[in-house]
């Protein structure tokens, strides 16, 4: 008898290779997912940038925090983005609202506040998101964030 030689791969061996793609796949999107909206929250961070030296730069002339009105009238006028719909100041607090290309379901509509804070020598400290407040220094700003703290930099949540 001649032995025959196998060619190509038998069916059990095909499903075992679509089933180990399927695993691989149920955990790789959720996290390309939660990747993608994490690099969205940073956007509004980097457009908030401008907003920060703009306050910092506010108080030092006058010692105080300007409003929503003396910043439009410095001319500093709301932000916007890919996914961040508006970036505004209102007195020590500056908030992100996310809109626009943003994950509709985890990121639209939701805000981060990086809310302004004096230490001993009476600089600007900028609190972002649900961080906590050193015990150095002092919190003015009172923003709200509604993003989940999953998306956050580890900087801006507890």
């Amino acid at each position: 008898m001649r032995k025959q030689i196998q060619k190509g791969f038998t069916l059990i061996e095909l499903m075992i290779v679509v089933a180990i793609i399927g695993i691989l796949a149920a955990i790789a999107i959720p996290a390309y997912q939660n990747y993608t909206i994490r690099a969205q929250v940073t956007e509004g961070l980097t457009l908030a940038g401008g907003w920060k030296v703009a306050v910092a730069e506010f108080y030092a002339q006058t010692g105080t925090f300007p409003t929503t009105a003396q910043m439009t009238a410095a001319g500093q006028v709301a932000s916007e983005g890919k996914y961040v719909s508006t970036v505004t100041s209102n007195a020590a607090a500056i908030t992100i609202t996310y809109g626009n290309q943003a994950n509709v379901t985890n990121l639209a509509t939701k805000t981060l506040s990086l809310n302004a804070a004096t230490n001993a020598n009476n600089d600007i400290v900028w609190i972002c998101g649900t961080a906590l407040t050193p015990g150095t220094v002092t919190k003015v700003g009172a923003g709200a964030t509604s993003v989940a703290p999953q998306y956050l930099p580890t900087t801006c949540h507890a």
